[in-house]
């Protein structure tokens, strides 16, 4: 499976941006989502992760009660609704997907495709 990313941009604090991942060559309907992202000069970090049927749902601590991901099983796509955006998010978010139902240990997923940057800045 081919995973893209979509809809990263500048955006000012505060703002909300939906990135979209579609796939491609696979179905995701019975595989755990999910997004990791990379800022400049630091490491992955984890985002979020869903299981099968929104099972699992996992959200890493800093974005916790401001970011949303949802999938849509019709259009094999996945989202992640950022709100309330702070200058630390910004980085290049990747979607991903696990080979099993189970958000991955540490968010060692195995697929991902390429990134789409998403800069918060005044």
């Amino acid at each position: 499976v081919q995973l893209q990313a979509s809809g990263g941009g500048l955006v000012q604090p505060g703002s909300s941006l939906r990135l979209s991942c579609l796939a491609s060559g696979g179905s995701l309907d019975h595989r755990a989502v999910g997004w990791f992202r990379q800022a400049p000069g630091k490491g992955r970090e984890g985002v979020s992760c869903m299981g099968p049927s929104d099972r699992s749902l996992l959200y890493g601590l800093s974005v916790q009660g401001r970011f949303t991901i949802s999938r849509d099983y019709a259009k094999n796509t996945v989202y992640l609704q950022m709100n309330n955006l702070k200058p630390e998010d910004t980085a290049v978010y990747y979607c991903a997907a696990a080979l099993t139902d189970t958000c991955p240990v540490r968010w060692d997923f195995n697929v991902w495709g390429q990134g789409t940057l998403v800069t918060v800045s005044s």
